[in-house]
């Protein structure tokens, strides 16, 4: 089978990791899980081996989608869809999402995974490996933004030889579990938006940024960078962002 690279497809063929990726999904009978990106199905037929209830391929690969339905599986539905902007909502409330997500996408993948936390309280990503350990660490709006929300582990790291064909770098898996504390915010893209304008020119100070009455409200030093906030400290500028704009109004 021809892969395309505009999908950025690199098949899975190990077994061992395949398998210990089931393992960390930690499947019960009831789970609906959602892959993403399930190519030719070599993870999709580990995933059937457990008792889950059922199970969403999202395919946008017409190519791939021929092969899946060569799964023979009542619990198997097949969606032609594009990962970056599905609602996984419209597939329940307590979804598992798990997919070896193609590298040219896997970041706004993660990014859609954050706009549907209400329906999704977990997720098992494989990203490249430089990607995942950012997004454990940062600094990054994106981490930031996942992190406010979910808890994030990363699993293991997968040499470029167990794929196929095999990719320049290494990649890296992450758990997203859902924090119970998460903090209630109303719109997540301008959650999003304040993150981005925090994040820009990283090297700047804050006071660059944001007005420093509001720092100084916050107790914050002006000159501090981005990159030495708490989320915590973040979520409060932002909050004291939100009651000035109120104010002014």
């Amino acid at each position: 089978m021809r892969l395309k690279k505009s999908y950025g497809q690199h098949l899975l063929v190990s077994s061992g990791v395949i398998e210990a990726l089931v393992k960390q999904a930690e499947i019960k009978p009831d789970n609906v899980v959602v892959e993403i990106g399930p190519g030719t199905g070599n993870l999709t037929r580990e995933l059937l081996k457990t008792h889950l209830k059922k199970l969403y391929l999202l395919e946008i690969d017409p190519q791939m989608i021929e092969e899946l339905k060569k799964i023979k599986d009542s619990r198997v539905v097949i969606l032609q869809e594009d990962a970056t902007k599905f609602d996984f909502c419209s597939l329940g409330e307590e979804l598992k999402l798990v997919g070896n997500l193609p590298y040219n996408v896997g970041s706004l993948i993660v990014e859609n995974t954050v706009f549907h936390k209400e329906c999704v309280p977990f997720a098992l990503y494989m990203l490249q490996k430089e990607v995942a350990e950012k997004l454990l660490k940062g600094p990054s709006w994106l981490s930031t933004f996942l992190r406010t929300f979910y808890h994030v582990e990363y699993v293991m790291s997968v040499p470029a030889r167990f794929f196929i064909p095999p990719p320049k770098v290494q990649s890296g898996v992450i758990k997203l579990i859902r924090k119970e504390d998460a903090p209630a915010i109303e719109d997540l893209k301008d959650y999003k938006s304040f993150l981005v304008k925090l994040y820009s020119m990283r090297r700047k100070a804050l006071k660059k940024k944001l007005r420093e009455e509001l720092l100084k409200t916050a107790g914050i030093d002006p000159l501090t960078r981005i990159e030495q906030l708490s989320i915590s400290q973040i979520l409060l500028l932002y909050n004291l962002s939100k009651t000035q704009e109120v104010e002014e109004r």
